[in-house]
């Protein structure tokens, strides 16, 4: 027989604390769990947990593919009946991830001594943001948390391939735009004077394309050191100006207002906002809660961040979230006329949950769009490019041969 302490919550999510003598764990989880607790810890009088020993070497950010496994698995397990500490510390021990297996060692020392999960996640802010706090503590709070972590998992995924999908449309432009510039600055840096020295050594008059090409070129040359530096010294200039509230603004007023990319951008904002607010009312989390931690998922976005604290100024003093919304401006009237249908109906999470699968359509279709046609865009535009400065190039050796013959 052993004694073990454990901490449990019973059906009103209330929290408590204990012993008990057992011949295993087994026995004491079944004991505890057939006078209907949920049990959150249980720990022998001999403790052997090597979790600790993993954690050396932490340090920097999980990627979200592992945040994903580590939800969905929690959740897995706590439905399996097994407890909540010796859940994170499998999870942590066998983590492919070193900067969540040291995470997971601190958590599972804290939840040992009786600290709240949602509590000890609070600790770690760069791994688990505001979202995951308040989603765990809603679903310890109302004794769900295996259904609020695949929640979780769920909306991290969701995010994880909306992000996936912009990279891979940006991945293709990108490479074409890193390799014809470096085709373009290798024909400036080097072709270029080789002919401007032999139209010299002939005392030509240059037409107006060939000489600014020359021009660009010289400069380039003879002064990229100079250019270089700068460039540097603007975009330090422009970062700090970024960095305050005019320039993010500005910043943001410009990426919105972008030809092509500036609706797809905002859209991913609202795609963004409806799922996490759609994910937080499903588990629980209070509508002033929620829209304080949409404030936290917004810190960067300072249009988002201050439409988010008039709406929940306007809800604290009595306003429907949907007149709250519309009074903004901020978001498309099919978005706020639905979350009006879906108070009326008392079904607003649902009604977000197809807003948010109207705009995940929408930016997957943006997505096949742009790469459809930014290949053929991109191909004519270097292509022009080039024809140019070879023109700019040949121009002056057909007006050499014609003054030859």
């Amino acid at each position: 027989m052993a004694n073990y302490a454990y901490t449990v919550q019973d059906g009103e999510g209330e929290i408590s604390s204990g012993a008990l003598v057992a011949e295993d764990e087994n026995e004491a989880i079944s004991a505890l769990q057939a006078r209907g607790y949920f049990v959150l810890s249980l720990v022998a009088d001999a403790p052997g947990s090597g979790s600790s020993a993993k954690a050396a070497g932490g340090g920097g950010k999980p990627a979200l593919r592992d945040l994903v496994f580590f939800a969905e698995q929690l959740s897995t397990l706590l439905n399996g009946g097994v407890p909540l500490v010796r859940a994170l510390s499998l999870l942590g021990e066998n983590s492919s991830s070193k900067p969540l297996q040291f995470v997971l060692a601190q958590v599972t020392k804290d939840v040992s001594s009786g600290t709240a999960l949602y509590r000890a996640l609070e600790r770690h802010p760069k791994t688990f943001d505001a979202m995951w706090v308040s989603l765990v503590q809603a679903g310890e709070m109302g004794g769900q948390l295996p259904k609020v972590l695949k929640q979780i998992g769920a909306y991290i995924h969701s995010q994880a391939e909306i992000q996936g999908k912009i990279v891979s449309a940006m991945a293709y432009p990108g490479v074409l735009t890193a390799v014809s510039g470096g085709v373009l600055l290798f024909f400036i840096l080097k072709i270029v004077p080789v002919f401007a020295d032999i139209f010299a050594s002939f005392n030509v008059k240059l037409p107006p394309l060939t000489a600014a090409i020359i021009v660009v070129s010289n400069i380039l040359v003879h002064h990229l050191a100079g250019l270089i530096v700068t460039l540097v010294a603007i975009w330090f200039l422009l970062n700090a100006y970024g960095s305050t509230e005019s320039g993010q603004e500005t910043k943001w007023a410009m990426l919105f207002g972008a030809p092509l990319v500036g609706d797809f951008l905002k859209n991913i904002m609202i795609e963004r906002m409806l799922t996490t607010l759609s994910t937080l009312i499903e588990s629980g989390v209070s509508i002033i809660s929620a829209i304080s931690v949409l404030e936290g998922v917004f810190a960067e976005n300072i249009i988002f961040r201050r439409v988010l604290a008039s709406v929940k100024s306007d809800i604290s003093g009595g306003q429907s979230i949907s007149r709250s919304f519309k009074k903004t401006g901020a978001l498309p009237p099919l978005v706020t006329e639905m979350m009006f249908m879906g108070e009326e109906s008392g079904k607003l999470p649902d009604m977000l949950v197809t807003l948010s699968s109207f705009y995940k359509e929408q930016l997957d279709q943006f997505t096949r769009s742009f790469n459809a046609i930014i290949e053929p865009i991109m191909i004519v535009g270097i292509g022009m490019l080039v024809g140019v400065i070879v023109l700019a190039v040949f121009l002056p050796i057909f007006k050499l041969s014609s003054v030859g013959k």
